[in-house]
């Protein structure tokens, strides 16, 4: 008799290379005029980053890819994502929002629309 033997390939599987989501360190200043957020986000190119701004919720977002040479012996940091949502003010002038990137660090205004801004009443005498 013979014995019939089935070979099956084991199939490896490369588990997939999932990108680390972590919030950005975030400072926040107010003042009579504007917003100012500033995010850390080191490493981050410019056309990487999205701001967006819709119904009181302002989200931040940004993604970090390392170019290596070379095999790896020792790795610590890699690819990562920058995320991170707040709620804002409807009295935000959206339309005259600014972004700036410098030093990896994401510097937003976001402009008080003029109702917004505290004025001083003036009293009249009777």
């Amino acid at each position: 008799m013979s014995e019939r033997k089935d070979i099956v390939k084991r199939e490896e599987r490369v588990p997939e290379h999932s990108i680390a989501v972590i919030a950005p360190a975030v400072d926040i200043y107010e003042n009579d005029d504007e917003i100012l957020l500033h995010a850390d986000m080191p490493g981050v190119e410019k056309d990487d980053i999205k701001v967006n701004i819709d119904n009181g919720k302002l989200e931040l977002s940004g993604v970090r890819r390392l170019v290596t040479n070379g095999a790896v012996n020792w790795e610590e940091f890699g690819d990562v994502e920058f995320s991170r949502s707040f709620s804002v003010p409807q009295a935000i002038d959206v339309n005259k929002v600014n972004a700036q990137l410098r030093d990896g660090v994401l510097y937003l205004h976001l402009p008080k629309s003029d109702n917004a801004k505290p004025r001083q009443i003036a009293i009249q005498a009777a």
